[in-house]
């Protein structure tokens, strides 16, 4: 009898998990509670321990891509300039989230691919964290001009440039011309809302 999938000696089991099922779905492998359970090399009931239902691991999957994505976006904020203009800051913040959804596109997929579920709190924390990090940024760049209706602009443009690419309508391009694309689109928008 193997030790490692038939008994309980796991350091942190929950973010093994976590980890096992962000790799099977980067990998394009078969996802499953089991295949997650015999990635980690733990039994095929060890996963139960600290997940319901594959609904809860795929939701432990969205929070840690939530998490990966706001820590992608605040290194985007540490190194920026102060003499940054708001356009080229929030074009940079915009090329770190497409660039986060082409790096890891199941992971952003599973992120948004579902409708959000008020009662899974800590994934609606997550996501929350990361809307209240971009609307501070718009808050800080616009003093008492900022407005939902630009954080939504903003968001959805990005948020629509991923998925073009992610589903083929755009072809595959070279990291510095998608990035190329997202700073015109900001610009483009940003000229237009200031008009």
């Amino acid at each position: 009898m193997s030790t490692s999938t038939n008994s309980y000696h796991h350091g942190d089991l929950r973010a093994a998990l976590v980890a096992a099922a962000i790799e099977m779905l980067e990998a394009g492998e078969a996802y499953s509670m089991r295949a997650v359970a015999r990635r980690a090399g733990v039994s095929q009931t060890a996963p139960y321990r600290h997940f319901a239902d594959r609904d809860a691991l795929d939701s432990a999957v969205a929070i840690e891509g939530f998490h990966d994505l706001r820590e992608a976006i605040a290194e985007v904020l540490a190194d920026a300039q102060e003499q940054m203009s708001p356009v080229d800051l929030l074009s940079e913040l915009g090329v770190a989230y497409v660039d986060f959804a082409l790096r890891r596109p199941a992971v952003f997929r599973l992120m948004f691919g579902n409708e959000c579920d008020e009662a899974d709190s800590d994934r609606v924390q997550a996501s929350q964290a990361l809307h209240a990090l971009l609307n501070d940024v718009l808050d800080r760049l616009f003093p008492g001009q900022a407005s939902p209706e630009l954080a939504t602009a903003l968001w959805s443009l990005a948020h629509g440039l991923a998925f073009l690419h992610l589903d083929g309508k755009y072809r595959p391009e070279p990291a510095e011309e998608v990035a190329a694309r997202i700073r015109a689109s900001v610009a483009a928008i940003l000229a237009l809302d200031r008009a």
